[in-house]
């Protein structure tokens, strides 16, 4: 293991699985107190929705946020394993019989929350697509030699959401049929550049309209209003929530202005419209909002065509058999260390806990709506990403230090399950084709981050 560069193993070890914004500051927090960490990354590379979740137009922040994981994660007291993934590579039950300190669950929030319409499942791919799997294919199909699916995206897509991924779904979906109309115009424009720009500008800039490109705009449909969009958190007194729900109808028409999308408010989805095997929409519901609770409105309903439809309603940790789990997370004994219940030493933090996948899920609650936010957010310097990394990363930092505690009364590990669990890290590691230089090794095929 990593601390035999040091000549002395550590006598606690901690399986980390995922090694993104959580996993990274839990193997830091975990390594700085003398414990040797392994941290088991089902991808190539742990930035994880840094990565793979953030469209890539956040060029500065997603390499300054990954430049920080890879700061955590190159130490002597942390084994980075690649390409390893729970339940496919090794099982849970495996990685607890192997008998380690402890192991903590920072695998994120990556399986998309089911839409909640019967039969829509059916149509992926065939009109029907899920947040993670467009912005999966956004971010890398312009890499040489990309081998994932390839995506038709069509003018005029529906989209299910209300946050702010929702509205990275909207501006990629305006991108790419924008993009695509102009360049059989013979008109070349890259996408992020176009939205650094605004898609308004550039079209008044090359003198063209969506109309006079023959593009049908993408609609956005959200269950409330626009007023109440988590696109930014306040204090809750009744004094600022008038505020706030301005702020929110602001960055919303702001972004819409510039993307040039649709809006509706207060509909959601009920039925699944079908031509000849294929989705071409949905049937909306309008909805009225009682007490705080979205009710459906008997008789409202209306038939939405489209050629896509895209759910962004967030994502929720994967299910690990032996796990408890309550609605949609794992059950928690202790939400002060993240001990899962029921199941001794195991411990989870960060967006397993949560649900919130779609990384900017919420800003920091009780933060007071200032102009200064409202103007930060017009003129595109802030997305809220920053603020829930850091929020993530303190989260994981105070998590870490409970984990830590907790460990100093377990007695530390004998040689034989110390050599145990380095020959099977051992193995992970050749089997993922991983040399062990973390530097190099996540520089390989594509470079750095951005």
């Amino acid at each position: 293991m990593s601390a035999e560069r040091e000549g002395t193993p550590s006598p606690r070890v901690v399986f980390i699985v995922g090694g993104a914004v959580a996993g990274s500051e839990a193997a830091h927090q975990l390594s700085l107190r003398g414990i040797h960490c392994v941290v088991i990354e089902q991808n190539r590379r742990p930035y994880g929705k840094i990565e793979d979740g953030l469209p890539r137009w956040h060029a500065k922040l997603r390499a300054s946020e990954a430049r920080k994981i890879d700061d955590k994660l190159d130490h002597p007291l942390v084994d980075f394993v690649p390409n390893t993934k729970v339940g496919r590579d090794v099982t849970f039950e495996e990685l607890r019989e192997l008998g380690p300190s402890a192991i903590v669950l920072a695998n994120g929030a990556w399986r998309d929350r089911r839409l909640p319409v019967a039969g829509i499942e059916e149509h992926r791919g065939r009109g029907f697509l899920y947040q993670n799997e467009l912005v999966y294919w956004f971010n890398h199909y312009p890499e040489e030699g990309y081998e994932g699916p390839h995506l038709e995206i069509l003018p005029g897509a529906l989209v299910v959401g209300g946050g702010l991924a929702s509205l990275d779904v909207m501006k990629i979906l305006q991108l790419e049929t924008v993009a695509r109309a102009l360049a059989e115009k013979g008109i070349e424009v890259d996408p992020c550049e176009m939205e650094r720009a605004g898609i308004d500008r550039v079209l008044q800039e090359l003198g063209f309209t969506l109309e006079g490109l023959g593009v049908k705009p993408a609609t956005l449909c959200y269950r409330r209003s626009a007023g109440e969009m988590p696109l930014a958190e306040g204090a809750a007194d009744r004094s600022d929530s008038t505020k706030l729900a301005e702020v929110r109808r602001k960055i919303l028409e702001n972004c819409r202005k510039r993307y040039l999308f649709e809006f509706i408010e207060r509909a959601t989805p009920s039925e699944a419209l079908v031509v000849e095997g294929r989705l071409s929409g949905l049937k909306l519901t309008r909805t009225a909002v009682k007490e705080g609770v979205v009710e459906p409105m008997a008789g409202s309903e209306t038939e939405f065509v489209a050629p896509l439809v895209v759910s962004s309603i967030g994502s929720v940790p994967e299910p690990i058999p032996g796990l408890p789990t309550q609605g949609e997370t794992y059950a928690l004994a202790d939400p002060a260390t993240g001990e899962i219940a029921g199941v001794e030493r195991v411990f989870a933090m960060g967006n397993a806990v949560t649900g919130k996948g779609n990384i900017a899920a919420s800003l920091k609650h009780g933060r007071k709506v200032s102009q200064r936010m409202i103007e930060m957010y017009l003129s595109g310097e802030a997305s809220g990403y920053e603020e829930s990394w850091a929020e993530a990363t303190a989260e994981a930092a105070r998590k870490s230090e409970a984990v830590a505690a907790r460990l100093s009364s377990v007695s530390p590990l004998s040689a034989q399950a110390l050599e145990r669990i380095r020959r099977r890290v051992a193995e992970l590691k050749a089997k993922a084709g991983y040399d062990g230089q973390y530097r190099s090794w996540v520089k390989k095929g594509g470079g750095s981050i951005g």
